[in-house]
């Protein structure tokens, strides 16, 4: 299987986030920035980050093409989606 130069990207980039997950540069300051400790405002920030890569990653289809599948195409779904007629109309 193939993969894209674009899709190749999402790699290091998580790679990345998981490196720098625990705060590194923070060990041995005990520094307290509104009333918490900054190794906490470390990671507060750190998964906002991950969350919002993680969603920019769903939406550019990467997940899909890394799982084999093809991207949903539309809201309507189509044969095989979970969003079809089987979930919704037809039933008296």
């Amino acid at each position: 299987m193939s993969r894209s130069r674009r899709d190749l990207v999402w790699i290091p980039t998580f790679a990345v986030l998981v490196a720098f997950a625990v705060p590194w540069p923070l060990w041995g300051v005990d520094r307290v920035v509104a009333g918490l400790p900054v190794w906490i405002w470390w990671h507060v920030a750190w998964l906002g980050l991950c969350a919002a890569l993680f969603s920019l990653f769903v939406r550019s289809g990467a997940w899909e093409r890394g799982m084999g599948l093809r991207p949903e195409t539309g809201a309507e779904g189509g044969p095989g989606s979970e969003s079809g007629p089987a979930l919704g109309g037809d039933r008296p």
